[in-house]
């Protein structure tokens, strides 16, 4: 990934997005020939020289200073996600040849860890959004037409951003799948503008931009935001519609892993709904029978 590529094609399309009434500017729209802002409206607007604000724009402007990347993001009304991956783009971390992807599992402790949260579903991933393990419940709720020991095959190994786009059986899951699918997309290009060399991650944009349509309309458009917590409505086959908060806790010292985890709000159907797929999944478990699953 060539992050001064990845840069110039960002501003173009947040400059796109930007009508010139927007900002203030009079114009005659018959004459206009580009969508949204000029480069020289911009750079006169954030009060940046319009040969830097174009070197910029080309990959060209080594040792930018912060404060022209917050004025230009000012100028575009970049939010806080938007503005930190403009910085990422702008000031790639010192380039190194890509190393070959390299297996990564989840540790002992992450493990027992996931086994004792035996009432929240839960997973741990890594920053591409590999599933490096999940408990009982969480392969119940997400993937329970997936093989239990998936995870441990570094080859073969869920990624639920390749599946949100992909599986079918995944993606029919989410009773809001654009939202969801833009979510992805969004927190996938922040990640990919913070890591240029990762060259696994490189391969699964790769790989979605060859095989999806959906992701490659929805990676052209740039979008970028941080998925820390929230709520899902999920349609399970055998328990049926659950609203769910979801957290993301992320992992310190371990390269971008992160713990996510699933609950229901108490005495809601919801919540039934996930007491009921987990005393199934239990008894299942116990008789060392596949994970519930009415498909």
């Amino acid at each position: 990934m060539d992050a001064s590529l990845e840069l110039g094609e960002f501003l173009k399309s947040r400059r796109a997005a930007l009508r010139p009434e927007d900002v203030g500017l009079a114009t005659a729209p018959a004459r206009r020939r580009v969508a949204g802002l000029r480069r020289e409206e911009l750079a006169l607007l954030a009060g940046v020289s319009i040969t830097h604000y174009t070197r910029l724009e080309q990959g060209r402007a080594a040792g930018v200073s912060d404060s022209v990347l917050d004025a230009i993001a000012r100028t575009l009304r970049l939010t806080e996600d938007e503005t930190a991956h403009l910085k990422d783009l702008a000031r790639p971390a010192a380039r190194r040849r890509p190393a070959a992807p390299r297996a990564e599992h989840a540790s002992p402790s992450s493990r027992r860890l996931l086994a004792a949260m035996t009432d929240v579903p839960a997973l741990l991933l890594d920053r591409r959004g590999d599933v490096l393990a999940w408990n009982r419940l969480g392969h119940a709720l997400l993937a329970a037409h997936l093989p239990w020991e998936g995870p441990d095959s570094p080859g073969e190994r869920p990624n639920l951003i390749r599946m949100l786009f992909l599986d079918e059986e995944y993606r029919a899951r989410y009773t809001d799948w654009k939202e969801e699918a833009h979510l992805a997309v969004a927190s996938l290009r922040l990640v990919a503008g913070r890591h240029p060399d990762d060259r696994a991650l490189a391969e699964l944009i790769g790989h979605l931009s060859i095989q999806s349509e959906e992701f490659t309309a929805l990676w052209a458009r740039h979008p970028v935001r941080t998925c820390a917590s929230g709520t899902k409505s999920l349609r399970h086959p055998a328990v049926g519609t659950l609203e769910l908060a979801f957290e993301n806790l992320c992992l310190p010292g371990t390269e971008g892993r992160r713990l996510i985890t699933y609950t229901a709000e108490p005495g809601t159907p919801s919540d039934a709904a996930l007491r009921l797929l987990g005393g199934a999944t239990t008894s299942a478990a116990r008789e060392g029978l596949p994970a519930l699953d009415a498909r």
